[in-house]
């Protein structure tokens, strides 16, 4: 069989794997000793054995449980109540007043958590039931809810950035820096958003809360400010050169084990139920790269990489023309496939051609995350469009066209850091 007939056949059997229900972890497992047993010379055993240990026994993985735990930590706090009745006071006065709790928390929130269906769940079980109280539609709650919680992904500390860096073998600091201005960047274009359709439609829009003195603004903030506190060290740190991403991560957890006991949510059985969620998703995601990882070698043994870097090569593409083609390409696998799975395993096929087209990796590690979060609300797998079917009991598609401005959005994003890359590039040259 040819090089590429190979690679064709076996990704035909990843989408069987796949679609026949098996984990993904065990799918690439499977794909990575086919290839190996069967399309070259390589003792598979030997290799195996020397690459799922050295692909998970980094240094480079060491901040993933540490941000997890951070974020299970606080997900078991108040945290998603004090979000909503910090934020509420100061955003009453804004063209779509409480709308923009569901932006923002969402923005707080994904800087703990890291995971875009948590982010959208949390922000949504605590919110949608206020905004549908108040008067709010539901088109426009749903759709901010799904939007927003997919900067779950990008807005540092991301799980899938430290994904994208260990597999690309790529700084997690200057990663997570890098995530910084385009998470600023979506949240300004999802509330520009708001505002303008709630100009537009004013009668749309329930009338305003009664205004609060500043003070009560202050003191409804008041068990906010310290988790925004926690999360500005976690990323100063890391900016300043002060903390390694590792260090930051340990600092992280103590935060919020402090902050949680303040707040009186830290007992036993949270502690305990914290520490198993984030072993849990460490272990779940230390098998997939540990698969991935057989895969990519799997690969290079095949040639596979090498003949698809030449063939787009001998295309003659240019940089914008190849990213159109990458991006409609993630679109679709992210429909079938979870933003962590698209990452590891696409990551050693994709990156040899970004190379050979002199596409700084750094920056598309950045636009890999957004073309990802587009297909975390593009039906008929958005996993956000799942959890806000699963809060609200609408009907999937009915959520997928409240969420389509946002997908819209988020495509403008791609464009405007394509056009404009030093907003992914900027900060991580300013680093220390």
């Amino acid at each position: 069989m040819e090089v590429l007939e190979i690679g064709l056949f076996l990704m035909a059997l990843l989408f069987l794997f796949l679609g026949a229900g098996l984990w993904v972890a065990l799918s690439l497992f499977a794909i990575g000793i086919i290839g190996l047993e069967f399309f070259s010379g390589a003792q598979t055993g030997p290799v195996m054995a020397t690459t799922a240990w050295s692909s998970i026994a980094t240094w480079s993985l060491a901040p993933l449980p540490l941000f997890i735990w951070m974020g299970e930590i606080l997900f078991r706090s108040r945290l998603s109540e004090d979000m909503f009745t910090g934020l509420a006071p100061w955003l009453n006065r804004l063209p779509g007043r409480l709308l923009h709790v569901n932006i923002l928390g969402c923005g707080i929130f994904a800087a703990v958590s890291g995971s875009s269906a948590a982010t959208a769940a949390t922000i949504g079980r605590m919110s949608i039931p206020e905004l549908r109280k108040q008067g709010y539609a539901d088109k426009l709650i749903l759709g901010t809810l799904a939007g927003s919680g997919t900067l779950g992904l990008l807005i540092p500390p991301s799980i899938i950035l430290i994904v994208y860096g260990v597999s690309a073998e790529l700084s997690i600091a200057r990663l997570f820096i890098a995530g910084v201005l385009p998470g600023i960047m979506l949240i300004v274009l999802f509330m520009g958003f708001v505002m303008v359709w709630a100009t537009i439609h004013k009668d749309k829009m329930p009338p305003a809360a009664p205004s609060i003195p500043f003070l009560d603004k202050v003191r409804a903030s008041g068990r906010l400010i310290p988790v925004i506190l926690l999360i500005s060290a976690v990323i100063g740190s890391i900016y300043g050169g002060i903390a390694t991403p590792t260090e930051a991560a340990a600092f992280g957890v103590v935060g919020a084990l402090v902050l949680s006991a303040f707040s009186r949510t830290l007992n036993w059985a949270s502690f305990v139920d914290g520490l198993m969620g984030a072993t849990r998703t460490s272990c779940m995601i230390c098998f997939i790269l540990a698969g991935a990882s057989i895969l990519t070698v799997a690969m290079g043994f095949t040639g596979i990489p090498r003949e698809l870097a030449g063939l787009i090569s001998d295309m003659n593409l240019s940089p914008y023309a190849l990213l159109a083609m990458l991006t409609l390409f993630f679109i679709v696998m992210g429909c079938f496939l979870d933003g962590i799975s698209v990452v590891v395993l696409t990551t050693s096929v994709i990156l040899p051609m970004v190379q050979a087209a002199n596409i700084d990796a750094l920056w598309f590690g950045i636009y890999l995350v957004l073309v990802v979060e587009m297909s975390q609300i593009t039906p008929p797998v958005g996993f956000n469009l799942f959890v806000l079917q699963g809060l609200t009991g609408k009907n999937l598609f009915n959520i997928a066209v409240a969420a389509l401005p946002f997908f819209f959005l988020l495509m403008a994003a791609v464009a405007l850091i394509t056009i404009f890359p030093g907003i992914a590039t900027w900060l991580p040259t300013q680093m220390n």
